[in-house]
């Protein structure tokens, strides 16, 4: 059985109104992301944080999955193989548009995490800081969100993924940020075909077999269409 692995970054999320970190106006560019995105941060001024991920969460909430989102939901339910997608983003397009096989690795945030056992649940649309934890009692909530220097989620199976790929594809991601941005080599390595969609070639564009440019909502469901036709056949 064919495998394809996905990893999407924040340029797939664009399309649907939620900014990217280096994109002019928007919330991140009022923001250092050393003071909303980092353990250190959210250590000198938890409120700022907390409020900061609050207005991403109501954000996301409000914002609905665009063509490419679809067309990945739509090779997972049609593509006779597994299509696992690996998300840099943290908001839950892919899951509105129908994913089922979604690994958030850098968390999200319709998840709370608890700083002193680890605990995870639903969060609310809006969280305080010094919330208390339903596990534990402690006043130890935050976003369940992997900031800068912490570790991303998931990756022994993210590994895994790539070493069994078929086909690797990489859509609106900048290629700046590891590990991420190392995961064609990897895909390579095991002997995955590698497809970059973006508005202009990564960083590691250079390193793909080939690149889509153009919107992910206008190229993906092209090809899309173009695998499910060559499975079928």
């Amino acid at each position: 059985m064919q495998k394809i692995v996905v990893l999407t970054g924040a340029g797939n999320s664009a399309e649907s109104g939620l900014g990217t970190f280096r994109a002019e106006g928007g919330l991140w560019a009022q923001h250092r992301i050393e003071d909303v995105a980092t353990p250190e941060g959210f250590a000198r001024d938890p409120k700022l944080v907390v409020d900061f991920y609050n207005a991403r969460r109501a954000q996301a909430a409000e914002a609905e999955p665009n063509a490419g989102h679809l067309a990945l939901a739509k090779l997972e339910s049609e593509f006779a193989g597994d299509v696992i997608v690996i998300t840099q983003n943290v908001d839950d397009l892919h899951e509105k548009a129908g994913s089922q096989k979604v690994m958030h690795m850098h968390g999200a945030l319709k998840s709370a995490l608890c700083a002193a056992c680890a605990h995870r649940w639903p969060a609310p649309l809006v969280m305080a800081p010094g919330d208390s934890c339903p596990a534990c009692n402690r006043p130890a909530a935050r976003p369940d969100i992997v900031w800068f220097g912490e570790m991303p989620y998931d990756m022994d199976e993210i590994f895994r993924h790539l070493s069994e790929a078929d086909i690797f594809i990489s859509i609106g991601t900048s290629g700046n940020v590891y590990p991420a941005a190392g995961f064609v080599a990897e895909a390579r390595s095991a002997g995955a075909e590698t497809i970059e969609f973006n508005l202009e070639p990564s960083l590691v564009g250079n390193q793909f077999e080939d690149i889509r440019i153009g919107s992910a909502s206008e190229t993906l469901p092209v090809w899309v269409d173009e695998i499910l036709q060559k499975s079928r056949s």
